[in-house]
């Protein structure tokens, strides 16, 4: 650990705070994109690392800024999250992805005919490991892994000085069946850094 208190999740600790928060980011977002700015690094990142009609899990999706980019590159995406208001925004704007509110902790995705779905890649951009509560990482990560195809790849990126170490975070992957295979600085291809992580994991 690194010395810091544990915490539930706060994202939900947010919006408790102020009921507004989830509509003002979404809003934020939204005023980006419509002011010509590229706000779709991370989503280019992932169709690299895919072939063509891959199969795409968007953890914590928010408003489908990354899956919906790719959907629209011909991946068939689900998406993710545990805000019901960004889940609407995301089924607003790209209608025709699979949207779902969930708690990543618990997530449990079904085929029609009943088995476990499984993924190509699982894309979780945003930050958004770092405000899953401190006993709930380990269990996101496994039922991430739970997710994948064993020839999957996992890619996470989340800043520094947010509670969770960079070491931290790939130690409870290692525990969750998710080895190493890339790190880098940022999502554009840069080397490591201590100010940002993206890991690329793959089931061990």
């Amino acid at each position: 650990m690194t010395g810091v208190e544990p915490h539930g999740n706060l994202w939900t600790a947010a919006v408790e705070r102020d009921p507004a928060h989830a509509r003002n980011y979404a809003r934020r977002w939204r005023t980006l994109a419509e002011s010509g700015q590229d706000i779709y690094g991370e989503a280019r990142f992932a169709d690299a690392m895919a072939e063509r009609e891959s199969k795409i899990l968007d953890a914590g999706c928010g408003t489908g800024r990354i899956g919906g980019w790719l959907a629209r590159r011909g991946h068939t995406v689900t998406g993710v999250d545990l805000d019901p208001h960004l889940i609407d925004v995301a089924r607003e704007d790209f209608p025709d992805v699979s949207w779902q509110v969930g708690d990543l902790g618990e997530m449990d995705l079904r085929e029609p005919w009943g088995s476990q779905k499984l993924f190509d890649l699982v894309v979780m951009a945003g930050n958004v490991m770092t405000f899953v509560a401190t006993d709930e990482r380990v269990r996101v990560l496994e039922r991430i892994r739970a997710h994948m195809f064993d020839d999957a790849r996992f890619v996470c990126g989340f800043g520094a000085g947010r509670g969770y170490g960079f070491e931290e975070f790939l130690a409870d992957a290692e525990s969750a069946g998710l080895g190493l295979s890339l790190r880098l600085g940022t999502w554009d291809l840069r080397p490591p850094s201590d100010d940002f992580l993206v890991a690329v994991l793959a089931p061990r």
